[in-house]
């Protein structure tokens, strides 16, 4: 009578014992890779984009009167000043810039707006004169756009603003820059920001000490003076259209009878 029953007690110990191993298996199955590109960016890079964001701040705080050797991607040299005003007003004069190196410029911001100078040089021996080129606020146009203007200026707000589109990581200073210099990628094509790519430094007061950029190398030049209270213009505001980079335009020679 019982004799049927003993394949079905052998089948059930069977179960038993095999269960709990399928299940034990199961518990410690290895996770899910991780799909590629899902890792968090390196901890350096991301220390880093922290730290030049800070420098930019502090930057930003830094009111100074300096000069910096800036040197062009032909290798000549020349010497900027940066005027940064304990109101927020600012002036950066760059020689050799206008009419195809012939004149040398300023350009300025100031409560009552934004100005381009042309001061007195070898292709324009008449007094400084300013134009008005807008709203203290606005963008400089690209063809009076000196770029140098730039770093002490309206990068530092893309510097510090952690959702603008840059890839930061340490770089090695240039020959004679002291401070702490980063490399600024761009990591969009559709960056639209006054920012050049490029190396950035800075000491830890925020003192911009070097620039490398398209436009080519700003370098420190001397140690900076204290900051007037505001910026002056080079000279009186006066009706004109600004200088732009373009050599002067000679027309014909009159004709001789």
């Amino acid at each position: 009578m019982h004799a049927h029953l003993r394949p079905a007690r052998r089948l059930t110990g069977a179960l038993a014992i095999v269960l709990p191993a399928l299940l034990a298996a199961c518990t410690a199955a290895p996770p899910e890779p991780v799909p590629p590109g899902a890792t968090d960016p390196p901890a350096e890079v991301d220390a880093a984009r922290d730290e030049l964001a800070a420098l930019a701040a502090a930057a930003q705080d830094r009111h100074l009167t300096a000069t910096y050797t800036l040197t062009g991607t032909d290798g000549s040299a020349r010497t900027v000043s940066v005027t940064s005003a304990n109101d927020g007003t600012w002036r950066v004069d760059v020689p050799g810039w206008g009419l195809g190196g012939t004149v040398d410029v300023s350009l300025a911001a100031t409560a009552d707006g934004l100005f381009q100078c042309a001061l007195p040089s070898a292709g324009r021996p008449e007094p400084a004169s300013c134009v008005r080129l807008g709203e203290p606020d606005d963008a400089v146009p690209r063809k009076q756009d000196v770029r140098v203007q730039h770093p002490f200026t309206d990068s530092l707000e893309v510097l510090t603003d952690r959702r603008a589109p840059l890839a930061v990581s340490p770089a090695t200073p240039p020959a004679g820059v002291s401070g702490q210099c980063y490399s600024v990628e761009s990591t969009s094509a559709s960056l639209n920001a006054p920012l050049d790519v490029g190396i950035y430094c800075y000491r830890p007061d925020g003192t911009p000490t070097a620039v490398r950029a398209a436009f080519g190398t700003l370098k420190l030049a001397g140690e900076p003076g204290p900051a007037p209270a505001t910026v002056r213009l080079a000279g009186p505001v006066a009706e004109g259209e600004p200088i732009g980079t373009d050599s002067p335009t000679v027309g014909p020679s009159p004709e001789t009878p």
